[in-house]
């Protein structure tokens, strides 16, 4: 009689322990989900924190070359002439308005692992010139003895000298170089946080004024504006 009052007491135990073994397995289990949930990180929270860090900075300039004008302007009065030949020196900046850069302009593709960047047009700065280096010399001294010619002659040529700086700075070869290096700037500035948390993603960057290729498709991948948007 006792064994068998001792048997439904085991075989009770027995389940009991069973049921506390798998509770405990789904507990742990549960929390690995939850810790791992906490701890991956998240490529669109990375990619918008260093979204937040590039509109600080305002505007990037992350080019720069310097050009040389020469330029010629003539005059003629009272059956005299005069000639004027400035050398104008100037270094000309390429900027990015990062401050028009929003969410919507950074894509995040999960199945490529391709973060996507679309930049505002690159913008040549007025040019900055080097007034020390600017070296002038021309013909026709009786006229600019009795005239204003030599002062008027000079403005001419300052004001011709920045268009010519501006034409040479926005030729395409120019632009392309500009262009090359303000997107590996802004690259190295969204894939180097990703890097760093273990994120294996590539980074592309493209400008608003580039022209559109037929496999490109933007509208594939999510911004990060509708990612952080749906996470609210």
């Amino acid at each position: 009689m006792a064994a068998r009052r001792v048997r439904p007491f085991i075989v009770d135990f027995v389940g009991a322990l069973a049921i506390l073994i798998l509770l405990a397995g789904g507990g742990w289990w549960l929390a690995q989900r939850y810790v791992a949930a906490r701890l991956t990180p998240d490529p669109t929270t990375i990619a918008n924190a260093s979204l937040s860090g590039l509109r600080e900075q305002n505007r990037l300039s992350a080019f720069a070359a310097r050009f040389v004008a020469v330029v010629t302007s003539k005059q003629s009065q009272f059956g005299l002439s005069a000639e004027r030949t400035t050398i104008m020196p100037g270094m000309v900046r390429y900027e990015v308005d990062l401050g028009r850069l929003s969410a919507r302009d950074v894509a995040w593709d999960a199945a490529t692992k391709t973060l996507s960047v679309r930049l505002p047009a690159v913008e040549v700065t007025p040019p900055a010139i080097d007034l020390d280096a600017i070296r002038s010399y021309g013909s026709g001294g009786v006229l600019m003895t009795l005239t204003d010619a030599r002062e008027t002659l000079d403005a001419a040529n300052r004001t011709a000298g920045q268009s010519e700086l501006l034409r040479q700075a926005r030729a395409a070869p120019m632009m392309t170089l500009a262009k090359d290096a303000t997107r590996r700037a802004v690259e190295r500035s969204f894939a180097m946080p990703l890097k760093a948390a273990g994120i294996d993603a590539t980074v592309t960057v493209r400008f608003a004024d580039d022209p559109a290729r037929n496999d490109q498709r933007w509208d594939v991948s999510r911004s990060i504006e509708e990612v952080l948007g749906n996470a609210k």
